[in-house]
């Protein structure tokens, strides 16, 4: 799909074909299958215990039978993109090509669509594998406006799924991430800032901060990605997209007594935008 030999730069091919720069440079690592089993139970008990760290998630999987030593389980977690959530004193210099940005949305009252976006990216555990999520979702109406599906955690599929938010819904007012590498990196800002849209980011480690996207990525895995073990990245894409259609269309939240987030998010879009 990719010819390295032919004069086009390997960046514009993977923008041609509409995929990540990072999946045409990625290596993958073996990994065991003992090792995918317990980055799938990390993964459920990260879910219902945010807070705990390795040496509790270790405590959690020895109750359970598996054998396992703190580091082991450190190890995972970083390859897997996930912390302990709890607040952490700032004692290290941020890189000057990494800037953060303070929390801008501590007692704003967020009543419309596309007034404040929210983004992220999650583990996701497949059969053999796994491959990681992005979603941008609206914060009045629980919508989900785009995703990505990446095999790698570079920048490069969070820039795309906000690019796609932007050309189908205009852009936000403001949009809160954590502060990942990938949401701190020069890519995901200048695009942000190319469309004038203010930037929020959670306090480090605050998962509370941008708690809707971590319901919705509860919602996914219980209700689609643990259920169905998908057995390649194609099928995880199709089947992912195929929830995120379900859950915007027809899926009721109890927040918006029973109607969608489709419902709620285009009767909340400002009149102009609407008429649109």
């Amino acid at each position: 799909m990719i010819d390295r030999t032919h004069e086009l730069a390997v960046k514009r091919q993977a923008e041609l074909l509409n995929i990540s720069r990072g999946s045409v440079y990625y290596h993958p690592e073996p990994i065991s299958e003992a090792d995918l089993a317990l980055m799938r139970r990390i993964d459920e008990l990260h879910l219902e215990h945010p807070f705990a760290g390795s040496r509790m998630l270790r405590d959690m999987l020895r109750r359970e039978g598996l054998e396992v030593g703190r580091r082991h389980v450190a190890t995972l977690m970083r390859k897997m993109g996930i912390e302990a959530l709890y607040r952490k004193p700032n004692t290290s210099k941020r890189h000057p090509a990494h800037p953060v940005f303070p929390y801008l949305l501590r007692g704003l009252a967020i009543e419309r669509a596309n007034q404040v976006w929210a983004m992220d990216i999650t583990y996701i555990p497949m059969a053999r594998g796994f491959v990681f999520l992005c979603a941008v979702l609206d914060w009045a109406s629980r919508r989900v406006l785009a995703h990505r599906v990446s095999i790698t955690m570079e920048a490069d599929f969070c820039v795309e799924a906000l690019q796609e938010a932007i050309g189908r819904y205009g852009p936000p007012e403001i949009v809160n991430t954590d502060q990942g590498s990938q949401f701190t990196s020069s890519d995901f800002i200048d695009e942000v800032k190319k469309h004038g849209i203010a930037i929020s980011m959670d306090g480090r480690g605050q998962w509370r901060d941008n708690v809707f996207v971590e319901r919705l990525w509860k919602s996914v895995k219980y209700e689609d990605v643990y259920l169905k073990a998908y057995d390649s990245v194609s099928t995880a894409r199709a089947g992912i997209a195929a929830y995120f259609d379900f859950y915007n269309q027809r899926r009721p939240h109890r927040t918006h007594g029973g109607q969608t987030p489709d419902v709620v998010y285009f009767a909340a879009l400002p009149p102009l935008r609407a008429a649109a």
